[in-house]
């Protein structure tokens, strides 16, 4: 329930969390330039409940077997908050343990944040 509160949270002030152990689930997302180690621990997140259109967020993660996990697979992740770079400053978790969990049955798609989110872009 919380996902997208703590991901904006870190996001706007990542000093503040450097350290900090997390442990989520999401499935796993890699866009192209990505190197062996990394992907993005992602959720759909709603952003207009009459026409079920979501956008993909998630934090980037790193972990030396990261190539081990299919895209699109569940994993239950425990880690750490870090900075890193990846078009400009962002957060990674560093994960310390990994592993193959099932789809969610309910909360599948995660909600916005807070009521004042506005969307950057739309995916038609």
């Amino acid at each position: 329930d919380n996902y997208t509160n703590v991901l904006q949270a870190v996001c706007q002030n990542i000093d503040s969390y450097i350290g900090t152990k997390v442990h989520f689930v999401g499935y796993v997302y890699r866009v192209l330039d990505f190197n062996d180690d990394q992907f993005v621990l992602a959720r759909n997140m709603i952003i207009d409940k009459n026409t079920n259109q979501s956008l993909i967020v998630g934090f980037l993660c790193s972990h030396k077997d990261a190539k081990n996990f299919a895209d699109g697979s569940w994993v239950r992740i425990i880690g750490e908050i870090s900075k890193g770079n990846y078009h400009g400053e962002i957060p990674i978790i560093k994960i310390t343990k990994i592993e193959n969990t099932e789809k969610p049955t309910q909360d599948e798609l995660v909600p916005p944040p807070d009521a004042t989110y506005i969307p950057t872009g739309i995916i038609y």
